[in-house]
């Protein structure tokens, strides 16, 4: 046996490292908060203010101040009882340098402390502290100013006092360790959303949020490049009405439910409106449960056997001779679902789904008990409410007949897929892709472009259905959303839920939606991610949603040749090659490349540019998608104006 086989076999105790104070936490950075790219560097902001949340719901915090730096640092301040400074009796140090630089260690793990705190992975600041190229600490706190500052997570010294003051609370600025993370960069929309839901969550905090990166155009004089501030008194029936803004209500009040069920505290607010989709967002100590969980089975159970026991009581089911689901209460149905856990259970395998069973009973409890009493109390909301389910339940049936049209073939037989459809030869959907192209002309020049091992081509005719406006059966019957089902080899419906969508048999993991770089190519990119935001929301949440990106100019000179994707570039390349015998090609549709450049500039793993498609804030994009195909203009246009230069690659 050779030496070199000796020392690969000589497994001892000198192997084993052990990684001290946050070290763990720089060199493997994803395990505590995600990833190391945009989201991952956004939630470091979450976890600190959600300390200030912690605080504010123990009743010690009133405002909360998040601002985003020149430097791109992040300032968060509260004014809240302070993070304590005197000596840790274990640790021998400032009470203030343990919360900081220890793992798991806060006052949110003393039941004395908070009854209930926020924080999805729960690692709390010291995490930020240690993703963080540089840190300052001041503690307004027994009428002094504490200070203390960090480098990676390392005090560089011991915490002192550097002045007096009047007032408490606690502030940190934090710079995120670009050597860590891929960005560096936030986007001030991005923590704008996470503010104001906060906001509407937890009444009655003042939240301020501003950016003071200079921006390009702006005298420096006139402030801040962008401040908001966020208040409500009402919460939840706030957060209703921004929701359902751009839909026609059926009611005038949004139904609201608070209370207290076995030491839970529960907050509900719902209403619904002249739309065919279900829109029900769940909260566990602030953070949105994106796979729900018990406390949205208690509501679902609480709010199906209410209203059918009002609408066979009032006689309007057996008159109007139609089989009831529990789908059809839900139809048209905006609701925000808030409750506070003092142990809160996750699953699921984002981590974002609610297990313990004592809260589905009591959110059930409570719902039926307080729905009940609003039902007696408002004979004409609840007239209203059970038409609009009767007309749901005749639809739910027409939808089945024509879901049942889509679902009949079988997906993995040649004959059971769309005519049109260039499959790949790979069997495994997970080397699998398939790109919706629009129109036959680009399609044509797709399918002799792709690499026929992986790549599957399905053209799309003209613009699909706007499924925002449109009834379930109306989107079932339309051929072209019947051949996107088809092509994915996906079906509609689960044993949990009869509207979820099936993945089991999905034939494809990414699915790329490729259109002309042009306002038409925006429009029916926006079709597609509403219907697959309102259909299939399963395939944005396991990332297989991806936007293709066409370059938009061709610059050529001599036998040089540079495409360009957007006009910073096209200005570049200018530079690069100069004004004269320059040839500048502006692609206005993908059916202007050849195969050939179609395939290296858009269709290429190794050249090409994906936006992948995912939900950040599922509120927010539920309001975003009812604006921009929803009926009311001036909302639709302001959007687009104020968005429209913000478009990034991200994948």
């Amino acid at each position: 046996m050779s030496d070199t086989t000796q020392n690969k076999n000589d497994y001892s105790a000198s192997n084993i490292t052990v990684l001290e104070g946050l070290e763990a936490v720089r060199v493997r950075p994803a395990m505590y908060i995600g990833d190391v790219n945009f989201r991952g560097l956004h939630h470091l902001v979450y976890e600190v203010v959600d300390n200030s949340i912690d605080e504010a719901l123990a009743g010690f915090c009133t405002k909360i101040y998040v601002s985003i730096n020149e430097d791109n640092s992040v300032t968060v301040e509260d004014n809240g009882r302070g993070i304590p400074v005197d000596m840790h009796e274990k640790e021998h140090r400032s009470a203030l340098e343990v919360v900081m630089t220890v793992l798991h260690a806060g006052g949110k793990f003393d039941k004395g402390s908070y009854k209930v705190s926020g924080g999805l992975h729960g690692v709390g600041v010291s995490c930020v502290n240690a993703l963080s190229e540089h840190m300052i600490v001041n503690v307004y706190r027994n009428g002094k100013i504490y200070q203390q500052e960090y480098s990676k997570g390392k005090p560089l010294y011991e915490v002192k006092t550097v002045g007096d003051t009047d007032k408490t609370g606690t502030r940190i600025t934090f710079l995120p360790d670009s050597t860590i993370f891929t960005t560096t960069t936030y986007d001030y929309n991005t923590l704008l959303e996470r503010m104001r839901e906060l906001a509407y969550l937890n009444k009655g905090i003042d939240i301020t949020i501003e950016d003071k990166r200079h921006e390009e155009g702006k005298d420096e004089s006139e402030g801040p490049a962008h401040r908001d501030h966020f208040y409500s008194e009402k919460g939840l029936r706030d957060f209703i009405a921004y929701l359902d803004e751009n839909r026609e209500r059926l009611m005038p009040e949004a139904i609201y439910i608070e209370g207290e069920r076995n030491g839970i505290p529960i907050e509900i607010a719902m209403q619904y409106n002249n739309t065919y989709n279900e829109n029900i967002h769940s909260y566990v100590n602030n953070i949105n449960t994106h796979e729900g969980g018990t406390h949205l089975a208690g509501f679902r159970s609480g709010l199906t056997r209410t209203l059918k026991a009002y609408a066979d009581k009032s006689g309007m089911l057996a008159k109007a001779k139609v089989e009831i689901s529990g789908d059809d209460f839900r139809e048209g149905l905006t609701a925000i679902i808030s409750v506070k856990v003092a142990e809160p259970q996750f699953e699921g395998q984002t981590k974002t789904k609610l297990g313990n069973n004592e809260v589905r009973g009591a959110v059930d409890s409570a719902v039926s008990e307080m729905l009940e009493n609003y039902l007696e109390e408002h004979p004409n909301e609840a007239k209203t409410i059970v038409e609009k389910v009767i007309l749901a339940a005749r639809a739910r049936q027409a939808a089945r007949k024509a879901r049942e049209m889509v679902q009949r073939g079988n997906v993995f037989s040649s004959a059971g897929l769309p005519g049109k459809l260039a499959d790949c030869q790979d069997g495994d959907p997970a080397m699998c892709e398939i790109y919706f192209v629009e129109g036959d002309s680009a399609g044509g020049s797709a399918k002799q472009g792709r690499d026929r091992r992986y790549q599957a081509i399905l053209p799309l005719r003209g613009k699909i259905l706007n499924v925002e406006k449109a009834m379930r059966h109306r989107a079932f019957e339309s051929e072209e959303i019947r051949n996107i089902y088809t092509a994915l080899g996906v079906t509609v419906g689960t044993p949990e839920d009869s509207q979820a969508l099936n993945l089991t048999k999905l034939r494809y993991h990414k699915v790329i939606i490729m259109t002309d770089a042009d306002v038409d190519g925006a429009h029916i990119d926006t079709l597609m991610l509403t219907f697959f935001f309102r259909y299939m929301p399963e395939l944005i949440e396991n990332g297989y949603v991806y936007l293709a990106t066409p370059p938009l100019y061709l610059v050529k000179k001599g036998n040089k040749s540079y495409y360009c994707w957007s006009e910073e570039e096209r200005e570049q390349a200018m530079i690069a090659v100069g004004d004269k015998g320059v040839h500048v090609q502006r692609y206005k549709g993908l059916g202007e490349m050849n195969p050939e450049q179609l395939w290296e500039t858009t269709m290429d793993p190794e050249n090409r540019q994906l936006r992948q498609v995912t939900i950040e804030n599922a509120a927010s994009a539920d309001r975003v998608f009812s604006m921009l195909m929803g009926d009311d203009v001036p909302p639709r246009r302001e959007f687009i104006e104020r968005n429209a230069t913000y478009a990034t690659i991200d994948a």
